[in-house]
């Protein structure tokens, strides 16, 4: 018995010791955790206050022609599986069927102010092909809003408001000064529901969807829904450092924003109305394990040139097929994505030094970037251009999946989008759907070419349009002197 009793002592401490051990751990957790907490406001209400005057709701119109069957491919109802499970706010989808009877159709979203001259902020998607835009104010006031400028690639957009006093106006921040867990505020307009605020954290960065080649997402569980597309994301400072764009429609609490950043470095192109960026003239992929080895690379970083395109800054400066490009004017490639977001924020015309890998050997070439197809202004809609609206259509490029999926028997031209049934180009026979090949004599590959063919011909009384239809290719004479 007496040498039970150290021993039952002994193990009487040991399971103290063992039990305060994650107690003492657990204290330190919430600790910390008090810390974080007491560094956090008690209420968003304050800086809600502040910021919401400078954030706006956004209404647009348009008409398109409708039948009776699916003339839209919703999320879920898609044939595109990104379609069905990235559920863009206000996404175009190109099915194009045939429509008999006009109607319009309303859109909601949102966009934030700044500049007290009337500058707003918004997503692309939001305002694109619309006939008009209208943007209300926090204090009720409506106003006529005009696209200055846009850009597909990056879904973003300016437009102008004119007013005769000052308006209240965002803070841009710095996003690549958010980290994973910090807190930011959603306020927007979904649903219509104007003003709303949410709050949630940063879930990640550098998200790619598979939007396109500019895909640096911020994604946050902020709730976020139609309507909240063009929408701020601010952090606790009452900084902007996002704009909100898209959602996992099949998803709860899984939204992605645009970084600030990247919309800071377009704005002053965005106000022109054009935006401008460098091209190499190359096609890459990723640089996978198996290919970094074959290549003789210790890492798994670079973007290998799989085809140089002809007569291109990359084919004049001698970049071949096999190439791993590493660096760009000292800038490493981490990853593939990397490289057309650096290339295109040079301006065309910019010498750059590139740091490749050739069959073993580092090289270093210089490559004067040209310049990548503008998709400002003159890719808009009936909005862009006055011979647009004049001939009451809206073209788009037309892309080798829509013409496959639509079995359009061409590969190059423009595609009419939105058709006024009582605009020149209706009465002259056109169709939703053609496709436009040629303008008078000139041939139509993009819709810049398109265009350049409307402006040429401002002088003349008609205009004559080779256009594809289904198997059939026909002429229409457009008039413009009536």
């Amino acid at each position: 018995m007496f040498f039970q009793r150290p021993l039952a002592a002994s193990f009487h401490r040991s399971v103290i010791i063992h039990f305060l051990l994650p107690v003492l751990a657990g204290l330190l957790v919430l600790g910390a955790f008090s810390a974080n907490a007491a560094s956090m406001p008690p209420s968003f209400a304050p800086l809600v206050e502040k910021l919401t005057p400078a954030v706006v709701n956004i209404n647009t119109e348009k008409k398109v022609l409708s039948s009776g069957g699916r003339g839209f491919n919703f999320p879920g109802q898609g044939s595109d599986p990104f379609e069905e499970f990235f559920g863009r706010f206000f996404g175009q989808f190109d099915n194009f069927h045939r429509r008999s009877q006009p109607r319009p159709v309303k859109s909601l979203g949102s966009g934030f102010i700044i500049s007290d001259d009337g500058y707003i902020l918004t997503n692309n998607h939001v305002v694109e092909d619309a006939d008009q835009i209208k943007v209300t104010l926090s204090d009720k006031n409506a106003y006529e809003a005009r696209l200055i400028g846009r850009d597909a690639k990056t879904d973003l957009a300016i437009l102008k408001i004119d007013v005769d006093h000052e308006l209240p106006v965002v803070r841009m921040g710095d996003s690549d000064s958010l980290k994973v867990g910090d807190w930011v505020i959603a306020i927007g307009n979904p649903f219509g529901l104007a003003r709303t605020v949410t709050a949630g954290i940063v879930s990640a960065r550098g998200r790619v969807i598979g939007s396109g080649p500019y895909d640096d997402f911020i994604q946050t569980d902020a709730s976020i829904n139609p309507g909240n597309s063009g929408g701020p994301l601010f952090n606790l400072e009452g900084e902007v450092v996002g704009i909100n764009t898209a959602i996992v429609a099949s998803g709860q609490g899984i939204g992605f924003a645009i970084p600030v950043n990247m919309a800071k470095v377009l704005l002053p192109q965005l106000k022109t109305g054009k935006v401008s960026r460098g091209r190499l003239g190359v096609h890459v992929q990723e640089v996978t394990e198996e290919l970094a080895a074959s290549f003789g690379l210790e890492e798994k970083s670079g973007a290998v040139v799989s085809e140089v395109v002809e007569d291109s800054p990359a084919s004049r400066s001698g970049l071949q097929v096999g190439d791993i490009i590493l660096e760009v004017d000292g800038e490493k490639i981490e990853e593939m994505r990397y490289l057309p977001r650096l290339v295109a924020a040079k301006k065309p015309g910019t010498k750059v030094e590139l740091k490749l890998l050739r069959q073993g050997k580092i090289v270093k070439t210089k490559v004067v970037l040209d310049d990548l197809e503008n998709e400002g202004l003159e890719e808009s809609s009936a909005l862009s251009d006055d011979r647009l609206g004049e001939l009451g259509l809206a073209v788009r490029n037309l892309t080798p999946e829509l013409a496959a999926r639509q079995r359009l028997g061409v590969e190059n031209g423009v595609i009419i989008s939105r058709l006024d049934p009582d605009g020149r180009a209706a009465q002259a026979g056109l169709q939703l759907g053609d496709v436009i090949l040629m303008v008078d004599n000139e041939q139509i590959e993009t819709v810049n070419d398109f265009n350049k063919a409307l402006r040429a011909g401002k002088q003349r009384s008609y205009l004559r349009f080779l256009v594809q239809r289904q198997q059939l290719r026909l002429f229409a004479v457009v008039r413009l002197d009536k």
